[in-house]
């Protein structure tokens, strides 16, 4: 049982980057998936999460990033993305994907049970 987290990198402010998480010995799509990431100097805090628990997909978005950021699942790829747009130094961490069995889990870390490693997103000119 393994998340894999990609697509992190280096870009200018205003640039793109879509970071990949990739689950390997379970199904993703039976799983509330998440983007966390923590800042250097700073606590880990919640992105983005992507539920299907009610049957239908829910996604969930930090203020921060709303506009910006979209979540989506490919369950044909056991993937979950993480399209970020419109970057800002603000946005450099390092990016965590998490999954969760327990409803309605987001925003709060303690109820992701499954964590990848992380992928570091650097926003500088």
């Amino acid at each position: 049982v393994q998340l894999q987290a990609s697509g992190g990198g280096s870009v200018q402010p205003g640039g793109t980057l879509r970071l990949s998480c990739t689950a390997s010995g379970f199904s993703l799509g039976d799983y509330a998936v998440a983007w966390f990431r923590r800042a250097p100097g700073k606590e880990r805090e919640a992105v983005s999460c992507i539920d299907d628990s009610d049957g239908y997909s829910q996604y969930f978005y930090a203020d921060s990033v709303k506009g910006r950021f979209t979540i989506s699942r490919d369950n044909a790829k056991n993937t979950v993305y993480l399209q970020m747009n419109s970057l800002k130094p603000e946005d450099t961490a390092v990016y965590y994907c998490a999954a969760s069995t327990i409803y309605d889990p987001f925003p709060n870390e303690r109820f992701y049970n499954i964590w990848g490693q992380g992928t570091l997103v650097t926003v500088s000119s």
